[in-house]
């Protein structure tokens, strides 16, 4: 079975604010980005857009290895979400992203690998570049409806 090793990240310019997410897919020498963007989110549903983005994007069964900077998503998934989704998602946050998860990654063989923000990890740095281009498109486009309010 194939081995995709997915790395993500979300940004927020206020909490709730603008945000933007990137996840960068890669399966040996290729690789692909997908972004975006929200005018008005959180940084933990930019965190948990950003893997959901990316699982989506995938074509095929595989492995994948989910490498985030984000315990929420990483500890959310491997450790509560079973608890979460036994008792009907009651009084969880963000539940139809959890649900969207839980669905994106069925067909996969999913690990997640937590790394420390800002550490210096090239590949996390780099999706926390694109999350942070995505949040800056997501304040000029916020800018551009209030001056046209």
């Amino acid at each position: 079975m194939k081995s995709v090793i997915l790395h993500t990240d979300g940004a927020c310019s206020g909490n709730p604010g603008p945000g933007g997410y990137a996840a960068i897919l890669r399966y040996g020498e290729r690789e692909r980005a997908v972004c975006g963007y929200a005018c008005e989110t959180t940084n933990n549903r930019m965190e948990l857009t950003a893997v959901i983005a990316g699982l989506q994007a995938l074509k095929q069964p595989c492995d994948v290895e989910i490498v985030t900077d984000s315990k929420y998503v990483a500890d959310g998934f491997t450790r509560w979400l079973p608890n979460w989704a036994a008792k009907g998602f009651r009084k969880v946050k963000n539940a139809e992203l959890w649900q969207a998860l839980m669905e994106a990654a069925r067909p996969y063989q999913v690990r997640f690998t937590w790394v420390r923000g800002h550490a210096g990890h090239p590949d996390n740095e780099r999706a926390d570049r694109l999350a942070c281009e995505q949040r800056d498109a997501a304040l000029k486009e916020r800018a551009a409806q209030t001056s046209t309010s």
